[in-house]
C-alpha cells in the first residue's frame, strides 16, 4: 500500500498545483471582471455626461442665437421710447388729431416690439429696489442723493437687458454719491477733504 500511496502523491500534488493555479486564475479573472466592470461604468458616465452637455449646448445656442439681433433691436426699442418721452401729455392733448395718431402708433409698436423681446427670453432689468449691482449697472456718475443713501441708484439713463440668465446690456445709471464729495463739471469725484 505504501507503493501505492507513493504512486498517488504525484496526482495530488499535481491536483493540488492545479488547484492553486485555478484559484489564480480566478483571482485573476475577478480583478479583470472589477476592472472591466469599472471601466463600463466609466464610460456609461461619459456617454451621459456628453450627452447632457449636448443638451444644454443645444439649448444655450437656440436661446443664445438671436443675442447680436436682440442687441441690435434695444437701439430701436431706445429709439421709440425717446420719441414718446420727446411729447409730454399736456402737448399731446393740444396736438393735432395727426400728431396724436402717429404718438399712439409708435407707443403701439414700442409696446408689441417689447412684447416679442419678451417672448424671446429678452427682459428688463429691474432697478426698482435701488440697489446698485455691478453685474447688471453701469454707474455713469455719482449725483446728489435725494434723500437716498450712498451708493444707491438715482435714476436710470438707459435701460438695460438680460437674455435668459446673461447680460445683454447694462442698466446705465445714476448712483447717489457718499457725502463729504463733489463732482466737477466733467463727472469726477472730489474729495472735499483734500
Amino acid at each position: 500500500m505504501s507503493d501505492q500511496h507513493q504512486d498517488d502523491l504525484p496526482e495530488t500534488e499535481a491536483a493540488a498545483n492545479g488547484s492553486e493555479q485555478a484559484d489564480t486564475e480566478i483571482a485573476q479573472l475577478r480583478v479583470e471582471i472589477a476592472e472591466l466592470k469599472d471601466r463600463t461604468l466609466r464610460a456609461l458616465a461619459e456617454v451621459e455626461n456628453t450627452r447632457r452637455r449636448a443638451e444644454r449646448d443645444k439649448k444655450d445656442a437656440s436661446l443664445y442665437a438671436v443675442t447680436a439681433f436682440a442687441r441690435d433691436m434695444l437701439q430701436v426699442a431706445d429709439n421709440f421710447a425717446r420719441a414718446v418721452q420727446a411729447c409730454p401729455a399736456d402737448v399731446r392733448e393740444q396736438a393735432a388729431p395727426q400728431l396724436k395718431a402717429v404718438i399712439e402708433g409708435v407707443e403701439v409698436t414700442d409696446r408689441q416690439l417689447m412684447a416679442t423681446l419678451e417672448r424671446h427670453g429678452i427682459r428688463q432689468i429691474d432697478t426698482s429696489s435701488g440697489k446698485f449691482d455691478p453685474n447688471l449697472h453701469q454707474a455713469i456718475a455719482e449725483v446728489p442723493g435725494r434723500g437716498k443713501p450712498a451708493g444707491s441708484i438715482v435714476d436710470v439713463v438707459q435701460i438695460g437687458y438680460q437674455i435668459g440668465d446673461r447680460l445683454l446690456r447694462p442698466a446705465m445709471v445714476t448712483v447717489a454719491r457718499h457725502e463729504g464729495s463733489a463732482e466737477r463739471d466733467t463727472g469726477t469725484k472730489l474729495d472735499t477733504e483734500a
